[in-house]
């Protein structure tokens, strides 16, 4: 089982820092799964992704107090409004922007009624 969790712990690694780049795809859930995996496989591993200068403390901040930094929450803003604006631009039906414009508000509500890290 922890060549298991390790592997899928790389794996949730791997998403995040696609997420990165990919606004519709979350990096923060994706290293929050990372840290329980490798917290069941791997010292290591684990101490490598808490102790990591960029996923580390987003990963604290949640872990501590459920909190979301400013800066994660404007950029994770602005790439929301980009995935809608090129929605708009490409001309996508009429339910489908409001589908999206449903759900990318809900979660824009849910980030931004989280306490700042």
């Amino acid at each position: 089982m922890r060549f298991l969790f390790a592997g899928l712990g790389l794996l949730c690694v791997g998403l995040a820092v696609i997420g990165i780049v990919l606004p519709l795809l979350p990096t923060v859930p994706f290293l929050l799964l990372a840290a329980f995996f490798f917290a069941q496989s791997s010292e290591r591993l684990h101490g490598w992704i808490m102790e990591h200068n960029i996923f580390g403390p987003m990963i604290s901040d949640w872990q501590s107090s459920g909190a979301i930094r400013p800066g994660a929450k404007k950029a994770a803003t602005l790439s929301i409004a980009a995935v809608f604006i090129l929605s708009l631009i490409l001309g996508a039906p009429g339910y489908i922007l409001g589908i999206q414009a449903a759900v990318l508000s809900c979660v824009l509500i849910f980030i931004w009624t989280r306490p700042s890290g």
